[in-house]
């Protein structure tokens, strides 16, 4: 098993920054990839950005060049520059392994115009 634990998000001036942390415990060892959704109101959840074991990259087109995802030992980050008003939405860390995917609870991240 896995728990994944966020925080960092909050309430943000559009042209903000804003860096989330997503701790995880449990079977560390066993994790494959790590990433962030996000989920707006009335939206479908969609991917952020995702990292891999071989620490390969991968970003949604809306955020490239503004977020950048990291990871350092069990915690993967996500830091967010230049947010917009479209960037509002609660952000989910989620992480793999052999037994399958792994959800934390959510961040709010709101960015004002």
């Amino acid at each position: 098993q896995v728990q994944l634990v966020e925080s960092g998000g909050g309430l943000v001036q559009a042209g903000g920054s804003l860096r989330l942390s997503c701790a995880a415990s449990g079977s560390i060892s066993s994790i494959n990839a790590m990433g962030w959704y996000r989920q707006a109101p009335g939206k479908q959840r969609e991917l952020v950005a995702s990292l891999s074991s071989e620490f390969r990259r991968n970003y949604a087109d809306s955020v490239k060049g503004r977020f950048t995802i990291s990871r350092a030992k069990n915690t993967v980050y996500l830091q967010m520059n230049s947010l917009k008003p479209e960037d509002t939405a609660v952000y989910y860390c989620t992480a793999d392994n052999y037994r399958g995917d792994y959800w934390g609870q959510g961040t709010q991240v709101t960015v004002s115009s």
